[in-house]
């Protein structure tokens, strides 16, 4: 059947962007991110990077190949996967850690669920908690070469002090991507200029998570200070998910009170997760959950249909 004559659920969105230009820009933002993460961690970071995307473009090639789909690897969708997924990782993993992660990405979270559009959580984000429960021990590894002691964050949860502009720099342990506030701003300034993203999800997700941490930490008898709340802001994953993950289009509502509903929602669980959790981390967790809320979400902030939902007389 002609796509003109295919007839699909609403929303209805008309807009001259493509899934490529739109995955371009997207690539384009997370070069500030790319570049800072090899030049702190070095040549092998560049081979993991290159590794996870072709194992996200290959693993989408295959699938189609053998099931008779047409071939959309075309629409980069695949290796934003797996770039992110690469940046979600420390430096001193094997190699194949990156190529069973974004395998497992793409096959199992994308394409066996109907491919771009269908998933039903952030596949990125679902390789690199994967790897994380299979693979612990080697996925909570931050030492290399340049950096041997605790990231910033696992120094703050053991009440240490750290050193914030460090942190806002990138001259920390941490995942390839992770560690430079400045480069995610940058990127994150890109899409939001480009009208890629706009702030509802990170805004409320960064504003909610500060709220609900320095709540959480007051009432565990922790001192709450700006430089602390800092810190927590430029530590761990928080900035790359919350502009670069968060957003994704598919696993996020559709509604504007949906998309404010998903960023508390978020926030909220991230600081559980930090505060309250074994490991001093929680966004990936965070954002999977959210993912899997958004059908809920979206039910209760769904504009009813003019004429419905009235007491009849």
């Amino acid at each position: 059947m002609s796509d003109l004559m295919k007839v699909s659920s609403n929303p209805h969105i008309r807009a001259k962007d493509t899934t490529s230009r739109i995955m371009l820009t997207v690539i384009v933002a997370l070069l500030p991110t790319t570049l800072f993460g090899i030049y702190n961690f070095g040549a092998k970071a560049a081979l993991l990077i290159a590794i996870s995307v072709a194992s996200a473009v290959l693993t989408e090639f295959l699938f189609e190949k053998i099931c008779k789909k047409k071939v959309t690897v075309g629409d980069f969708s695949a290796a934003v996967t797996g770039l992110l997924l690469a940046l979600n990782l420390p430096v001193s993993v094997p190699w194949w850690i990156p190529a069973v992660g974004s395998a497992f990405a793409v096959l199992v979270v994308k394409m066996l669920f109907g491919g771009l559009g269908q998933n039903f959580m952030n596949p990125a984000l679902a390789g690199r908690c994967f790897l994380l429960i299979s693979f612990t021990s080697i996925m909570t590894n931050f030492e290399c070469a340049a950096y041997t002691g605790p990231t910033p964050l696992a120094s703050l949860k053991a009440g240490e002090g750290v050193n914030v502009m460090d942190m806002i720099v990138g001259r920390t342990a941490g995942t390839i991507g992770e560690t430079s506030m400045i480069a995610i701003v940058i990127g994150a300034c890109v899409l939001i200029l480009a009208g890629i993203i706009d702030l509802k999800v990170p805004g409320s997700y960064l504003v909610s998570f500060v709220l609900f941490a320095a709540l959480f930490a007051t009432l565990s008898g922790r001192t709450v200070t700006g430089s602390w709340i800092s810190a927590q802001l430029a530590g761990g994953g928080l900035m790359l998910g919350a502009f670069f993950m968060a957003t994704d289009y598919v696993t996020r509502p559709i509604t504007k009170k949906g998309q404010y509903v998903y960023g508390v929602i978020l926030g909220f669980l991230t600081a559980v997760f930090r505060i309250f959790g074994a490991s001093a981390e929680g966004v990936s967790y965070a954002i999977i959950l959210g993912n899997l809320l958004v059908p809920l979400i979206e039910k209760y902030t769904m504009p009813r249909a003019f004429g419905k939902g009235g007491e009849r007389s």
